[in-house]
C-alpha cells in the first residue's frame, strides 16, 4: 500500500523489487498477503490522518486474516518511529524514509544476488553521489537537527538507490517516474521535508541515464523525472544547468516520446532550462512550478522570497521561449500572518497569470515546522472560504482555456478503458502530467485499441 506523492511511489517500488529480488510473491490484495507493508505520507495533517487511518485497517487484516507481519514504511516513521511502534501493537516493524533496503528483515527475508536486468518489469538504476558539502555545512549550523523528533533515527537520511537496486513498477510501464535526486535545502517555514527526507543529494548523470534506457528498453515511452526540487539537479555534483543538461540526454533516447519533469523551484528557471524545452520535441512544455503565494509579505514569512511582480515577469519570459508551454502551480491560503489584503492580491495575481492548471491548499500546521510558532493563525473557516474563492476563479480561467482548445488537434496518449464507463477511453495530451492533470476522454478510439491491454499504450 503506497500512500502520498510520486516520489514515495518510487520508494514503494524499490521495495517491491528488494522483495521480488529475494523471492517474495507481490500481490496488491491485503487480504492475500503473509506480509503487508504501508508506505506512508507525512506531509500535512490530512495525510498522516489517512495514513495511520491505513494501518489500522490493515492491522485488521493481522488479527482477523491471514496476515502474519505488519510493516510501516515512509515519511511517517521518520516523525513518529516510536509512537508507531508503542501505540499499534499489531505492526511488527517500522522502515524509514533512509532505510529502504531494511524492508528485507523488516519482512522476515534473506537478501538473494541480483537478478539478470533482463528480469521482466525489473529495472536497475543508478547510484548516487556523496551528500553535497553545503549540505553538511547547513546541518553543522542545526538547519537539519533532529532534537525534536522522538524516537527519530540518529542521522538524517541519507539513502539514494543505486544502480544495483531492483525496482519493481506499480504502474503501467508506459509511463515511469525517475527519481532522480532526494532531499531538499530550502528553509520553507511550513515544510518538513527536509526532517524527512534529509539533504538534497543528486543521483549521478550516467546513472538516471541508464536507467532512463532501460526503462525505455523495457516499454517506457513516457518519462517523468520528481525530485524535492529538480530544478536543483546536479548543484552539489558542480553541474551547472544539470536539469536541462539530462533533459537534453535524455531527449536523445529513440524510443522515448516524452520528457517532462516536475517540482520547478520559481529562481531556479533559467534560460537555459526554458531554451531545452523548446529546443527538443521529446521534452514537454509543461512547466510545474509551486509558487506557494503571491504577496510579496507572505512569501518573505514562509521564507520563499519573490511576489506577483517578478513571478509575472517570469511567467512572461516563459511563455515568450516557450509559446505553448503549459504552466501547474500551488498556493497555500491561510497561512499565518495572511491577511484579506494579501489574498486579494493572490487572487489578482492568480487572474492575471492565467494558469493552465492549478491546486489550491489550506495552510496545515505542522509541529517541527517553522510556521507552527508563528502567530496570527488563520481560522480554519476563513482557510476554507479563502481556498474555495481562489479554486472558483481558476475554474472560470480553467473553462476559458479549455475552449480554447476545441477544435484543435493534439497528440494522445491513450491509456485505456475509462474507470467512468467502458464506453468511453482515457488519454493524456502532453499537458497532462500522470496522475495529477486530469485525462481525455474519447469516444472513437482508433481501430484496434479495443484489443490492448490496460498495460499498454497508443499514440
Amino acid at each position: 500500500m503506497s500512500l502520498g506523492c510520486p516520489k514515495n511511489l518510487v520508494d514503494s517500488e524499490v521495495m517491491m523489487g528488494l522483495l521480488a529480488r529475494a523471492g517474495a510473491e507481490i500481490t496488491h490484495d491485503a487480504s492475500d498477503a503473509d506480509v503487508i507493508v504501508v508506505n506512508t505520507c507525512s506531509f500535512i495533517e490530512s495525510a498522516q490522518q489517512e495514513s495511520v487511518n491505513t494501518i489500522l485497517e490493515m492491522a485488521r487484516h493481522k488479527t482477523e486474516g491471514r496476515a502474519q507481519k505488519l510493516v510501516v514504511a515512509g515519511c511517517l516513521v521518520e516523525r513518529y518511529r516510536s509512537d508507531i511502534q508503542k501505540d499499534i501493537p499489531e505492526v511488527d516493524a517500522v522502515v524509514g524514509t533512509g532505510e529502504l533496503e531494511a524492508i528485507l528483515s523488516a519482512a522476515g527475508m534473506t537478501p538473494r544476488p541480483a537478478v539478470p536486468e533482463s528480469a521482466p518489469f525489473v529495472i536497475l538504476n543508478g547510484r548516487a553521489s556523496d551528500g553535497p558539502a553545503e549540505g553538511d555545512a547547513r546541518a553543522a549550523q542545526g538547519r537539519f537537527s533532529r532534537t525534536e523528533w522522538e524516537g527519530a533515527v540518529a542521522d538524517l537520511p541519507n539513502y539514494l538507490y543505486d544502480e544495483t537496486t531492483p525496482r519493481l513498477l506499480a504502474r503501467p510501464k508506459h509511463s515511469a517516474y525517475i527519481k532522480i535526486a532526494e532531499g531538499c535545502d530550502h528553509p520553507c517555514t511550513f515544510c518538513i521535508i527536509p526532517q524527512l527526507r534529509g539533504q538534497f543529494r543528486s543521483r549521478r548523470f550516467e546513472s538516471v541515464v541508464t536507467e532512463a534506457e532501460q526503462l525505455v528498453a523495457a516499454g517506457t515511452r513516457e518519462l517523468t523525472l520528481i525530485g524535492q526540487d529538480t530544478t536543483c539537479y546536479g548543484e552539489d555534483l558542480n553541474l551547472k544547468d544539470g536539469l536541462a543538461i539530462l533533459l537534453e540526454r535524455l531527449a536523445q533516447i529513440e524510443d522515448v516520446r516524452w520528457v517532462r519533469f516536475l517540482y520547478a523551484y520559481p529562481n531556479k528557471v533559467t534560460t537555459r532550462l526554458l531554451e531545452a524545452i523548446a529546443s527538443h520535441e521529446k521534452i514537454c512544455s509543461y512547466m510545474d512550478v509551486p509558487l506557494q503565494h503571491a504577496s510579496p509579505s507572505v512569501l518573505k514569512s514562509m521564507r520563499r522570497g519573490a511576489g506577483a511582480e517578478i513571478f509575472l515577469k517570469s511567467i512572461e519570459k516563459m511563455r515568450r521561449i516557450v509559446p505553448d508551454i503549459t504552466l501547474r502551480t500551488t498556493f497555500i491560503v491561510g497561512f499565518p500572518g495572511e491577511t484579506e489584503r494579501d489574498f486579494e492580491e493572490l487572487c489578482d495575481f492568480v487572474r492575471a497569470a492565467e494558469f493552465d492548471w492549478l491546486g489550491a491548499f489550506g495552510y496545515s500546521d505542522q509541529e517541527g515546522a517553522k510556521a507552527f510558532a508563528l502567530d496570527a493563525k488563520v481560522p480554519a473557516r476563513e482557510i476554507e472560504q479563502r481556498r474555495k474563492k481562489l479554486m472558483q476563479i481558476q475554474k472560470q480561467i480553467s473553462r476559458k482555456k479549455k475552449r480554447s482548445l476545441v477544435g484543435k488537434e493534439f497528440d494522445l496518449l491513450l491509456e485505456g478503458p475509462s474507470e467512468e464507463t467502458e464506453l468511453l477511453w482515457e488519454g493524456r495530451t502532453v499537458m497532462h502530467a500522470p496522475e495529477i492533470d486530469g485525462t481525455v476522454f474519447v469516444n472513437d478510439a482508433p481501430a484496434g485499441t479495443n484489443k490492448m491491454r490496460f498495460s499498454e499504450m497508443a499514440w
